[in-house]
């Protein structure tokens, strides 16, 4: 790109035209975000002032995520496009020359610099489409992407978790309505992935088995909150579901990210996550807001007691009226939830 950032295409036939360049005159990109140590909570914070500056709901006419055109030059500087990824111009992580944390281990006030990516993937060059609205055959794409970046980026030196995910609708706070999703690689294991690991790491000292797998075989015994089965992947409400609208994802191997997966599983998953999706959105009379994040294990430790699944939730927790984090659980981490599984199973089952 124009200021030095990388793009990759991920094209679906052979015969796509990527023969432009950037031609914007873009300042060299050069962002210093830098983490700094929560001694409380025993976790690590992104510091990046220079996000204050980032696109913020601009007017279909000015996305930056369409394809250029020859009167306006976007991010991505091609006529059309199937899936493309690149890297964010404002990342909350970015590649650095140096990587010297400022601190002592026994130090407070710890702070090293941000050691990271952060990549937006476009799921497709229509501005008015969705990821439910995607073919079998894009998500098949998507997923090909998602698994290439998480092989590239583990590689990085620094780079301690690859996190892909996507934030859908105003409500949670997208500043692009363009159907895009990000991939963050943490210079840290984040809060989420620790507490798991911890969970798991009990379960196999009591049990000899894996935490996730039991997880799963408990789901499928009971049926209750199966969402969708099939050959390869198992949709389900979790027991102690978070969100109103909460689905979890696993495939019935026990692989550790999505580099792992088989060709045949990668095919069931598109067919699997569309119709999941597709009931979420069915539910209720209104927009899905809705965060789906892939948890996968993490680089350098750990990966055997890791197991890929994907987690899809909606703050929708009725037709107007959204699921707030308030005292409870903004303070505190104690969610409460005003939907029970059983429910929420049962309408995502009856959606249509």
């Amino acid at each position: 790109m124009a200021d030095g950032r990388e793009i990759v295409y991920f094209d679906e036939s052979d015969d796509a035209d990527r023969a432009l360049r950037d031609t914007r005159d873009l300042p060299a990109s050069m962002p210093v975000p830098t983490i700094r140590y929560d001694a409380r909570l025993d976790e690590w914070v992104g510091m990046s002032d220079h996000r204050q500056d980032r696109t913020y709901l601009p007017p279909d006419e000015q996305c930056p995520l369409c394809p250029s055109t020859s009167q306006r030059a976007t991010e991505i500087p091609a006529t059309s496009y199937d899936v493309v990824v690149f890297e964010n111009r404002f990342p909350a992580f970015a590649v650095l020359p140096a990587g010297q944390e400022h601190g002592e281990e026994h130090d407070r006030s710890r702070e090293r610099s941000g050691d990271g990516r952060c990549e937006v993937v476009c799921f497709t060059a229509d501005h008015d489409s969705s990821f439910s609205a995607l073919t079998p055959r894009r998500v098949g794409t998507v997923i090909e992407a998602w698994s290439d970046r998480t092989s590239t980026l583990s590689a990085l030196p620094h780079v301690e978790q690859v996190f892909c995910f996507e934030n859908r609708g105003k409500e949670i706070g997208v500043t692009l309505s363009h159907p895009h999703g990000q991939i963050y690689a943490y210079p840290f294991l984040p809060a989420a992935t620790k507490q798991m690991l911890t969970a798991a790491r009990a379960h196999r000292g009591r049990t000899w088995r894996n935490l996730f797998a039991d997880l799963l075989a408990a789901e499928q015994e009971s049926e209750e909150r199966v969402v969708v089965r099939g050959e390869e992947w198992t949709a389900f409400v979790p027991f102690a579901a978070r969100w109103p609208l909460e689905v979890h994802l696993y495939p019935h191997r026990q692989v550790p990210d999505l580099p792992s997966l088989t060709d045949a599983e990668r095919a069931e998953l598109a067919e699997v996550y569309l119709d999941v999706l597709r009931r979420m959105e069915a539910v209720f009379d209104d927009t899905l807001p809705y965060i789906a994040a892939w948890h996968q294990a993490p680089v350098r430790i750990d990966r055997d007691l890791a197991y890929l699944h994907l987690q899809v939730f909606s703050i929708r927790r009725a037709a107007g009226r959204l699921k707030y984090l308030a005292g409870s659980e903004s303070a505190m981490g104690a969610f409460l939830n005003d939907v029970s599984p059983e429910s929420a199973a049962k309408m995502l089952r009856d959606a249509r």
